[in-house]
């Protein structure tokens, strides 16, 4: 039986950030950032909720919705590059809060591509019979390395989480294939320096070539054709690389995920909160072919093609 998603959740903090506020705080615009980004508003935690707050709301609602006890879980992966402080772990923070006292915990830093590394990581201790279950989740407080001087990222980032726990499916469904990749000689082109530095014009050339090539592999390792994907959620990063990923594999565009517009680049969250906020407006449905691919700082990229349903 292959491993797959049994249970989903997310948190989003209250308090909007909207590109009409930024133009009081920077030279830009509201009509360039939507023209330039797809971003309209985002969401900002407030100093009394940190990236362990926002995790465990997510982990929590993740639970209830597989139906299953906190106890049962084996291993806690947190894909996260702000942590509340170096160590313990935001896992580590969760698991007791969760009461999941039984299950192994720890961090991720994989950027915006760390939640793709959680569930496929998840997937092979799943399907080794080493754990039932496996919570991931994605996890982001960008607001707390972001430049608010620095127009060309401040209009970027919000905050939030999502979570899924993995466990295995009824046959034919689940996770199909994976992809995971890494370029440590593009590190320079998006890193944390106190706070976050984007060379941005790199950044959007890598990430149209590789969220599209790897789209496109998931789906030749599933042995499938482009034709029989049903549903694409990219990292929310910028509408633009979402479409260039869309157009690759000849998709209509209601058949792609697009939150951005609400909640900005939330890495490593972005994938969960639009798979979540999809499986609620109807999008995904059982026996779904999903492709879900994302990209970050690293530079990393993973991607995951996969048939919905328990």
């Amino acid at each position: 039986m292959n491993a797959g998603i049994i249970g989903t959740g997310r948190c989003l903090p209250e308090d909007k950030l909207t590109n009409f506020d930024l133009e009081q705080r920077m030279d830009t615009s509201d009509e360039w950032i939507r023209t330039m980004t797809g971003i309209e508003e985002r969401r900002i935690a407030n100093d009394e909720q940190d990236t362990s707050d926002m995790a465990r709301v997510a982990a929590q609602k993740a639970i209830a919705d597989a139906g299953i006890d906190p106890a049962d879980i084996g291993l806690i992966l947190v894909a996260t590059v702000t942590p509340d402080r170096p160590f313990p772990s935001v896992a580590c923070d969760i698991q007791q809060q969760i009461g999941a006292l039984n299950a192994a915990a720890m961090d991720i830093s994989a950027a915006c591509a760390g939640f793709m590394y959680g569930v496929i990581t998840a997937k092979q201790f799943i399907e080794s019979d080493t754990y039932r279950y496996v919570l991931v989740v994605g996890v982001e407080k960008l607001s707390k390395i972001t430049n608010w001087e620095d127009r060309n990222t401040a209009v970027l980032f919000g905050d939030g989480a999502g979570a899924a726990v993995i466990g295995k499916v009824s046959e034919g469904r689940g996770i199909l294939s994976f992809e995971l990749g890494a370029d440590g000689s593009g590190g320079e082109h998006l890193y944390q320096d106190k706070h976050l530095v984007m060379n941005g014009r790199e950044v959007f050339k890598f990430a149209v070539r590789q969220m599209g090539e790897s789209a496109i592999n998931v789906i030749e390792k599933a042995g499938l054709d482009k034709e029989d994907v049903d549903f694409l959620i990219p990292h929310q990063a910028n509408i633009r690389i979402m479409e260039s990923s869309r157009a690759r594999l000849d998709l209509p565009v209601e058949k792609m995920s697009k939150t951005i517009q609400k909640y900005g680049n939330t890495s490593a969250a972005s994938i969960p909160i639009s798979l979540v906020e999809d499986l609620e407006e109807g999008r995904i449905k059982d026996d779904d072919v999903v492709v879900m691919v994302g990209f970050g700082g690293g530079l990393t990229w993973g991607a995951i093609a996969m048939k919905w349903g328990k």
